[in-house]
């Protein structure tokens, strides 16, 4: 659970896109896509942040279970219903995964509390989140991009609010992240694809 949305710059808001929203999926997609080096040469970590065990923050591990689910080819997911990745284990599955892949450029997926009017929102930005920050743990920052999702109201008894979230909005809302992610490799590969032949073509030449 990231720290509340209400600490989030105006930048951010106007960054934000609600989870039913007509094409929101494709929005993230661009966000994501945006925020990636060019050219792409590092393997791309999703790591998705969260328990199963209370509602409200399994939307990370939701995430991380429905691309386990796509055929993702450069995108190497870490963070389930299965294997969750959460508070106890954060730092030593982030290492690891740093030690599987050569320098990744990691984006970490979580839930955040927020206002009212913003339940529902996600927001695609650069820089990492801070893990347990919602609920006054303090954990290491995390990614060097992150999509974070709103999924209930900040201010009071966050550990209750988590607990007693809507599966039914977490449940919506990772289906409209793991589209986006997957949407976004897709443009990657691509656009990856698109420009073999013009680097042939180059080679030819030498």
């Amino acid at each position: 659970m990231s720290i509340p949305s209400i600490f989030f710059s105006s930048r951010e808001e106007r960054d934000r896109v609600f989870y039913d929203e007509q094409g929101a999926a494709s929005s993230i997609a661009w966000r994501i896509t945006s925020l990636l080096p060019d050219p792409l040469v590092q393997p791309i970590a999703v790591v998705c942040i969260g328990t199963d065990r209370s509602t409200g923050d399994s939307l990370g591990p939701l995430v991380g279970t429905m691309l386990k689910e796509k055929p993702l080819a450069r995108f190497h997911v870490y963070g389930t219903l299965e294997e969750p990745i959460h508070a106890v284990n954060l730092e030593e599955k982030v290492g690891a995964i740093q030690l599987i892949h050569r320098d990744p450029f990691i984006i970490a997926v979580d839930a955040c509390l927020g206002r009212l009017k913003s339940v529902g929102a996600i927001t695609v930005s650069k820089g990492p989140v801070r893990p347990g920050a919602g609920v006054n743990k303090q954990l290491p920052p995390v990614g060097d991009a992150h999509i974070t999702g709103v999924v209930n109201v900040s201010g009071f008894m966050e550990f209750f609010v988590l607990q007693n979230t809507r599966l039914h909005l977490v449940m919506n809302m990772a289906k409209t992240i793991a589209n986006g992610i997957y949407e976004a490799e897709r443009h990657i590969i691509r656009k990856e694809r698109a420009a073999q032949p013009i680097l042939k073509d180059r080679h030819s030449l030498w």
